[in-house]
């Protein structure tokens, strides 16, 4: 009988090394408890604790892109004029806009022009400076329609030793043509007509009045 409880001991011991040694990872500990002349093994067996879970590689945050190639909804640019002789004119008018719609945009502008009169004996000379508000509309890709309401401060000569400031009013209707000379930048050149015609305008009846300028953004 002992040599049967031997033989049961023996498997079970050996079934419990082997079961160490195909479990990876995992401690085995065998305890041994007789019982009344009969020895009985209890085997526990200590889990593996679990690998802490990794946390997802975070996706590196895309920065916000720039707004590349978007058209801006405002431009500038302006006009030049020159004119020399006996009566001699330098003026600058620059101006910015916006566009309320892709083909439609209001701006506003300032003028300023030096002058020089050498008809008369005092020579006349002085500046005049105004500020005017417009509004464009692209009939075509390089053509537009465009309407201008201005303020011009002239000085006024009444006489050789007299002359007096006085603001005059101009209406404007005309339109212009766009050349392209870089991917933003552009030579307009405008036509327009005063339409109000005051009694001491420097401009006649039907005269039309060209200007050459750069917009940029336009």
């Amino acid at each position: 009988m002992k040599t049967i409880y031997f033989l049961l001991t023996f498997i079970f011991i050996t079934s419990a090394g082997f079961a160490q040694d195909t479990i990876h990872g995992q401690v085995i500990r065998v305890d041994t408890v007789k019982v009344e002349n009969t020895r009985v093994d209890t085997v526990y067996i200590k889990e593996q604790a679990p690998a802490p879970e990794q946390a997802p590689a975070q996706q590196p945050q895309e920065s916000p892109k720039q707004s590349q190639g978007k058209e801006s909804k405002v431009y500038y640019g302006g006009y030049a004029n020159f004119s020399f002789g006996k009566y001699t004119i330098i003026g600058i008018e620059p101006l910015i806009g916006y566009k309320l719609l892709p083909k439609l945009s209001i701006g506003g502008k300032l003028s300023y022009e030096y002058y020089k009169n050498k008809n008369y004996s005092p020579t006349q000379e002085g500046s005049n400076y105004g500020i005017g508000a417009f509004t464009r509309l692209r009939i075509a890709r390089r053509f537009y329609a465009h309407v201008e309401f201005s303020e011009m401060n002239y000085k006024l000569h009444q006489s050789v030793e007299e002359s007096n400031r006085q603001w005059i009013s101009f209406l404007y209707v005309g339109g212009g043509f766009s050349q392209p000379i870089t991917k933003s930048t552009s030579i307009n050149a405008e036509i327009l007509w005063d339409v109000l015609q005051d009694s001491d305008s420097p401009y006649k009846t039907v005269e039309p009045i060209f200007s050459i300028g750069i917009g940029v953004g336009f």
